[in-house]
């Protein structure tokens, strides 16, 4: 199931402006992240009879079902990182600073207790009330629904600071205190009363944990130790040894095996059987870093294990030897990040290589479908023959460096990876999740000091470009591992490579040297066809392979984009303070992005050549990657595990790509959370209309010397002059028959816009039967908006009637005006004047030129026996004439530029 959204990020997405602070990408949610340092917290649904586990990680937690590890929730986020959690059967509990907050529904704040002066670091649930303790071990009861503390004790830091809490099974009102000095105390809350204190072993307690026998406690020390101790009698029951370091947590088996677990800060687990009180197995390398907490679920042979690598494990124990197996998990990361790009073309999983030395996909749909390609090993077939437990000594070092193409991936291996300090480059195969068979170098280098510095797979992915320090680029076949050749004699570059890239079609090879020179090689022969120097020394390079576009970073913190076809320098941007990380095209190949380690991400129009976006980080961006579907940005930043989601507000909103300002200041922008995030609702007065939103109002004319056209559709005007043909083609063959019962319809009045025909009013009954012949010849109301016009010489009117009439009405206006069709020569004057008017202010072109071509064809020969007409005609002649004469010079400039470009050679 997945998680809902909250709304914490967007809130903090918004400057002071109202603005968000960037105008494409919004934070979304983080992948990959699964647990941290703060002990996990196991809980049990009655009503559902399944267990569920919370772990921490940073500002929220998430809760798994123990069955599957599935994702059932993930909370809201708190203003600061979590520093400890405790849950009851309702409520979950989580720390922050000194405050701390109940989650209903794992979720949703319902409760939150403030009066803590320190951090608090521990939490306790007691029936109706919460036990709190904070580093100044100050210890505060509270009543969880009323919010209101119950009880407050003190204590003396130099004499007992609190470091474990634990409420004895069966004590009723009690709680058992453990010190970092070494001593316990008994505490009856209710009456707040001292009842006993023990001695302890002169050595601090880290961990306390009730027995599955009344009276029981077990004690973890510092000094490696666990105490079973009867709190009744104050007697030791039995003491366990273990090496590895203080004893970070405790727990034990209840599904009718003594068995109890100790985790270490070293990632090891112990085992000891308490019948026969003895080290019975031990759990080796159960956590890259300390275990931060272990539980037995009750009466399962389950195990519940959680560290700060990163990493949520279920173990069972279901073997004749007692040690348990990795039954499930859900792993991240345990180190920061060293490259992520997407895989494949649907934008749904993101390769990333971390420098904890594996490789990892993760889904951006569901974690279901992520997976690790594992670590690479330096002999995969010696470990496996051998069975090495410790494979450290074989491990290979973190990957800087990978390229990834999916084309035969089901053929052969599709990934190909440099390593840190590592002359040869290994070989991964996706589908099989597992490192390839292949290391590639060339075989007569033997120098320790040559490392591999830049790598490209081609789009068919049947080769492998790897470029070395030394300077040498070589190519090697991808199915075979077999080395197909070298660019340049020797070596390509005199100074260390800094990238490789090949084109789409496996025509063009580009490398780039610390030299400062970029060359170009051709694929197959490996000549070299042309090179130029650069201003600067390369940093990296990116190509978009589809519009053959070269992005180069260069050390002077600049960024050049060159066109592979003409080899020539597009653009130039620069703007960054620090070293660029990384660079990005979108998927159209318009934008570029790019991280640098001034903490920006900078997003860079190409067509336009400006900068359009720019925002702040709290964390140097090291990576970034665009979605090839364009919906997502990935970015990762130092000393996070996680990658970081943004999606493109460009696609669901309407974006102004407007330049930013040379003295634009970028804001500030939280790294999303691991829940999705929404956009915080805001009511209609609360926003302000910026100049991004107000959309922009087309004036009816933009300039009085362009010549303008209507925005009537063809259809009104485009064939009045065949009008007599199309009356022909859609004149019935037989008279229309009238229906022996016809349906009752509302009359209406002709027209393109239908409208009712107003009721006749008949006011008098006695009214006369004699028809009036006057109203046979009444006028339009075009033709009286025309008799107006010869008054006021003002034309907008009839002209706007013209413009709602479809043609066979206007043809019908038009014939009218004659004196045969009861109008007169003034009218048709008035009309002539009106098209003058038309043209003089050059708009509504195209419906001037069809009218007056109508008027023509109806009245041609009336017009030449009319003075008044005749002299009217000729200004409109002339008027037609110059503005035809404009556009055609206009018209034939533009086809002479197309005619040119079509038919020359660019250079």
């Amino acid at each position: 199931m997945e998680p809902r959204a909250d709304r914490t990020s967007a809130a903090m997405e918004r400057d002071a402006g109202g603005r968000s602070a960037s105008a494409l990408f919004a934070g979304f949610r983080a992948l990959g992240l699964f647990s941290n340092d703060i002990p996990h917290v196991v809980r049990f649904n009655a009503l559902k009879r399944r267990f569920y586990v919370t772990t921490c990680v940073g500002k929220s937690f998430h809760t798994y079902d123990v069955q599957k590890l599935s994702l059932v929730a993930v909370s809201n986020s708190l203003p600061q990182d979590i520093c400890c959690m405790a849950a009851d059967g309702r409520l979950v509990f989580a720390a922050y600073g000194n405050v701390f907050s109940a989650f209903a529904r794992n979720k949703e704040v319902v409760h939150t207790f403030k009066g803590h002066k320190a951090e608090i670091h521990l939490l306790q649930p007691f029936g109706d009330h919460v036990i709190s303790v904070d580093t100044d071990s100050i210890l505060i009861i509270w009543h969880i629904y009323s919010e209101e503390e119950y009880l407050q004790l003190t204590f003396d830091k130099s004499v007992f600071k609190i470091s474990a809490i634990l409420h004895p099974s069966t004590y009723l009102n009690k709680i058992l205190l453990g010190s970092e000095q070494g001593r316990l105390q008994l505490w009856n809350v209710k009456s707040n009363k001292l009842l006993y204190t023990f001695p302890g072993w002169k050595v601090g307690v880290t961990a306390l944990q009730q027995a599955p026998a009344v009276d029981v406690v077990a004690v973890g020390l510092m000094s490696g130790q666990v105490i079973i101790h009867n709190i009744k009698f104050d007697e030791t029951l039995m003491k366990f040894r273990q090496d590895w370091g203080p004893i970070t947590s405790i727990s034990f088996r209840t599904d009718g095996h003594p068995i109890m677990a100790a985790g270490s800060p070293c990632g090891h687990i112990g085992l000891w059987d308490l019948e026969d009180k003895k080290f019975i197995n031990q759990m080796r390398n159960a956590h890259s870093t300390a275990i931060a907490g272990l539980t037995f679920l009750h009466r399962e042979p389950l195990l519940v294990t959680n560290g700060a690598d990163n990493a949520l494990r279920v173990w069972i124990f279901d073997g004749p030897t007692g040690e348990g197996r990795l039954l499930r998990f859900r792993m991240g990361h345990s180190a920061p990040l060293t490259k992520i790009r997407y895989y494949g073309q649907n934008g749904q999983q993101i390769l990333s290589a971390s420098q904890d030395g594996t490789l990892q996909s993760f889904s951006t749909i569901h974690e279901k479908f992520n997976k690790s390609l594992g670590h690479g090993l330096i002999n995969k077939k010696r470990v496996k023959r051998k069975g090495l437990q410790n494979t450290l000594s074989v491990r290979l070092p973190p990957i800087t460096k990978f390229a990834a193409e999916e084309a035969r991936e089901s053929d052969w291996d599709g990934i190909i990876a440099c390593h840190q300090g590592k002359l040869s480059c290994s070989t991964w195969n996706y589908q099989r999740s597992t490192i390839g068979s292949y290391f590639l170098k060339p075989k007569e280098l033997k120098k320790d000091d040559i490392t591999a510095t830049a790598v490209d797979i081609t789009s068919c992915g049947n080769f492998a470009v790897i470029g070395l320090s030394s300077g040498s680029v070589d190519v090697y076949n991808m199915q075979s591992g077999i080395h197909r050749g070298r660019f340049g004699e020797d070596q390509a570059h005199k100074g260390s490579v800094r990238g490789v890239a090949v084109d789409g079609l496996n025509q063009l090879t580009i490398t780039t040297g610390s030299e400062g020179l970029l060359k170009f090689w051709n694929f197959k022969n490996k000549i070299l066809i042309h090179s130029m120097s650069l201003d600067s020394s390369p940093n990296m390079m990116l190509l978009h392979r589809d519009s053959g576009i070269l992005g180069l970073a260069l050390d002077d913190f600049s960024i050049s984009v060159l066109d592979i076809e003409t080899r020539k320098t597009v653009r130039e941007f620069s703007g960054h303070q620090g070293q660029i990380n990384d660079m990005a095209f979108s998927p159209d190949g318009r934008w570029l992005i790019t991280a640098s380690m001034d903490c920006s991400i900078r997003t860079w129009d190409l067509p336009s050549g400006c900068l359009i976006d720019s925002f702040l980080l709290d964390s140097a961006p090291l990576n970034v990657t665009m979605s090839p579907t364009g919906d997502f940005l990935a970015t990762s930043h130092v000393d996070h595990l996680g990658i970081y989601l943004w999606s493109n507000i460009s696609l669901y909103s309407v974006v102004s790509l407007r330049p930013l300002p040379t003295d634009y200041v970028p804001s500030v922008v939280m790294l999303p959370g691991t829940c999705q995030t929404e956009d915080v609702e805001l009511s209609e007065e609360t926003i302000e209309p910026s100049d991004e939103m107000i959309e922009y109002d087309s004036p009816e004319q933009l300039n009085e010397q362009l010549v303008t056209l209507s925005l009537l559709p063809e259809s009104r005007w485009k064939n009045l002059l065949n009008l007599d043909v199309i009356k022909k083609k859609n004149k019935p063959k037989e008279p229309p028959k009238v229906p022996k019962s016809a349906p009752f319809f509302i009359p209406t009045v002709p027209g393109l816009v239908p409208r009712y025909a107003a009721p006749e009013q008949n006011n008098d009954p006695q009214q006369s039967k004699v028809v009036n012949l006057g109203i046979l010849a009444q006028k339009s109301d075009f033709f009286l908006k025309l008799e107006e016009g010869l008054m006021n010489n003002k034309y907008d009117a009839a002209l706007n009637l013209l413009k709602e009439l479809g043609p066979s009405a206007i043809e019908t206006e038009l014939r009218s005006l004659s004196p045969e069709g009861g109008g007169s020569v003034e009218v048709m004057q008035s009309f002539l004047k009106m098209i003058g008017m038309m043209l003089a202010r050059k708009r509504d072109f195209e419906l001037a030129q069809a009218y007056l071509a109508l008027f023509l064809k109806l009245h041609l020969k009336m017009l030449p026996s009319e003075p008044k007409l005749l002299e009217e005609m000729t200004q409109l002649s002339s008027q037609v004439e110059e503005n035809w004469i404009h556009l055609q010079s206009l018209f034939n400039q533009s086809m002479c530029i197309l005619n040119y470009i079509k038919s020359a050679l660019l250079q």
